[in-house]
């Protein structure tokens, strides 16, 4: 419950939440249910799972501790992007190059599923094309033009190139050497489109419950969800809460990592002014390992994000600690006030690839996006509704990659991992 407790405290001072109406409210659940897929979280995950399902003739309720949105699919950075956190070569390792060619292919179909679902459903969340990835120096940037070109000779998905010269028609910002640009990818408004994902979901038939936290799993042929005030028994259960299930499944948890993410946004810049920084007004990130990332929405803020915790503390002085990062990319923005900087946690697996399974043949599960999921998650809400529905190909392509245990154990897993972050941010600033 410490988890959740200080993600509720990071939460406070979203932007999306400030700038998102929660049109639809879900009581807490009363009583016992029966359905035919009970779904643990109310983030993308399940709430997609929930939509494909329901549009099957399933009888669905889904359980949100929370409200629904209210974990990293409500409050992401926003940005959604092609392939996976993982380089394509970890699913080369472990599946060949045919299967990571499917793999491949999956995350640019979540591109155009994600798509699809706005114009269905009439979802406004800001949704802009164009994706930036630039490198901070020479050596970074002749490194991602190699990754360029092996994605576009064996993958097939070709990416402009951005030369030096180049640089400063994308970006008013000298710290960035070279990149590439993707107009396939893009970014929307997060918070918007999961609560459009959910009114969707609703209109289709799905039982929604908000502030109704999981207590316990109990397993067999027809498993039960145990809440405080009720419980949900189904044929099949879906569990969807990544770092906040909270010990509800003992032997997932040890394969994911809760991270801290923290994001700011500014004041209000004018469309112009915003535009200058970004003129495609695509998304942006380096290439640096721990990296930065950032965006202007439609009212033409500069959202910021960068830093990642593995201890589960707090920045200290968040705000201005972002806002320097911000500057430190875009000087000409000094005295710039920001108005928001929240975080919040996603999950990480070792190798940052997606971790899908089942446990005990009825419980499946989505986990370990790795902070790469806006798009990914809707593909997975998919991938596992055909697989619950008869056909589990495309699922059993992800379930067979294997995810080895964070090193450590409880107690120091932790902390060797905040010295492993220590090494990669040296190497970035040795690299720069």
């Amino acid at each position: 419950m410490r988890l959740l407790a200080i993600d509720q405290a990071l939460a406070r001072d979203s932007y999306y939440a400030a700038t998102a109406q929660r049109a639809q409210r879900f009581a807490p659940l009363q009583g016992d249910a029966q359905a035919d897929v009970a779904i643990v979280g109310g983030g993308l995950a399940g709430l997609c799972a929930a939509l494909d399902l329901a549009a099957r003739g399933r009888r669905v309720v889904l359980l949100e501790a929370r409200e629904l949105g209210w974990g990293a699919s409500g409050r992401n950075g926003g940005q959604a992007i092609h392939g996976l956190a993982c380089e394509p070569s970890v699913i080369e390792s472990q599946l060949g190059l045919d299967e990571a060619r499917r793999v491949w292919a999956m995350s640019i179909e979540a591109l155009d599923l994600l798509r699809q679902r706005i114009a269905q459903h009439g979802i406004d969340c800001d949704w802009r094309d164009g994706y930036l990835g630039l490198a901070t120096s020479a050596r970074k940037g002749a490194e991602l033009q190699a990754w360029a070109d092996r994605l576009e000779r064996v993958y097939g998905y070709p990416l402009a190139r951005i030369a030096p010269a180049e640089v400063g028609r994308w970006i008013a910002s000298e710290r960035f050497h070279s990149g590439v640009h993707d107009p396939r990818s893009g970014h929307l408004h997060p918070l918007k489109y999961t609560l459009g994902i959910a009114a969707a979901a609703a209109a289709a038939g799905v039982q929604l419950h908000e502030q109704t936290p999981v207590t316990a799993l109990r397993q067999g042929a027809r498993p039960q969800l145990v809440t405080a005030h009720g419980t949900v028994s189904a044929a099949q259960v879906l569990l969807a809460g990544n770092v906040y299930l909270q010990g509800l499944v003992p032997p997932l948890e040890p394969r994911i990592m809760p991270a801290g993410t923290y994001i700011a946004c500014t004041q209000t810049l004018g469309e112009a002014r915003a535009t200058a920084l970004v003129p495609s007004r695509s998304a942006v990130c380096d290439t640096n390992f721990v990296l930065d990332y950032f965006r202007t929405t439609a009212d033409h803020r500069l959202l910021y994000g960068g830093r990642v915790s593995y201890s589960t503390a707090t920045p200290a002085d968040l705000a201005e600690s972002m806002r320097q990062r911000m500057l430190a990319t875009f000087p000409q923005l000094q005295g710039v006030e920001v108005d928001h900087a929240w975080g919040g946690f996603v999950d990480i697996t070792m190798n940052r690839a997606p971790d899908f399974g089942r446990v005990g043949g009825n419980v499946y599960y989505l986990q370990g996006f790795s902070g790469h999921g806006l798009a990914l998650t809707g593909l997975a809400g998919r991938l596992v509704a055909d697989a619950m529905t008869g056909d589990a190909s495309r699922f059993d392509v992800f379930a067979r990659l294997k995810h080895r245990p964070f090193p450590g154990g409880r107690l120091l897993r932790r902390p060797s991992l905040v010295l492993g972050m220590a090494w990669y941010r040296l190497r970035d600033m040795l690299a720069a």
